[in-house]
C-alpha cells in the first residue's frame, strides 16, 4: 500500500430515540449503520460516489466481513464521530478500520469490502485509477 501516514475519515452522527433500544442505549446493529454511513461519505470524500462505480467502472464495493468489538454505550442525543481508516489495499479488497467515539471510545471494527464486478456480483480487481486515488499516489 502506498500510504504510510494513513489519515482517518471523521463522520458525525447524532443518536435519535429511533435508534435506542428499550434500555435507552444504541441498538447494537445500529452501530453497523452509522459504520455503513461513515465508509459511503469516506468513499466520496475520495472521489467515488457509489453510483459513478456502479456506472462508470462496472463495480461496487461489497461487504464481505465485518467485525465489531463493543465497549461501552451510546445514549440518545450523543453526538458520535465514527472514523474510517484504510488499513489494507488488495488486489480485489480493501480492509478498512472503524471506531465511534462519544468522547471515548464506544466501539471498534474491521470491515473487509470487496469489489465485484455490478452485473455479476463477482470479484474483480479493483480498477488501477480507484486503486491509485485510495492509495493517494497520482
Amino acid at each position: 500500500m502506498g500510504r504510510s501516514a494513513i489519515r482517518a475519515f471523521h463522520w458525525p452522527v447524532r443518536i435519535y430515540y429511533e435508534d435506542t433500544d428499550s434500555g435507552g442505549v444504541v441498538y447494537h446493529a445500529n452501530y453497523l449503520k452509522f459504520m455503513e454511513r461513515a465508509r459511503t461519505e469516506w468513499l466520496r470524500a475520495e472521489g467515488f460516489e457509489q453510483t459513478a462505480l456502479a456506472s462508470e467502472h462496472r463495480v461496487m464495493f461489497v461487504v464481505r466481513e465485518v467485525r465489531i468489538e463493543y465497549l461501552k454505550p451510546a445514549r440518545f442525543d450523543d453526538l458520535l464521530d465514527v472514523s474510517v481508516e484504510l488499513h489494507e489495499l488488495r488486489r480485489s479488497s480493501v480492509v478498512l478500520a472503524q471506531a465511534v467515539h462519544c468522547g471515548e471510545l464506544l466501539a471498534r471494527a474491521e470491515a473487509k469490502l470487496v469489489c465485484v464486478d455490478h452485473g455479476t456480483f463477482k470479484p474483480v480487481r479493483i480498477p488501477q485509477s480507484i486503486k491509485q486515488q485510495l492509495e493517494g499516489t497520482p
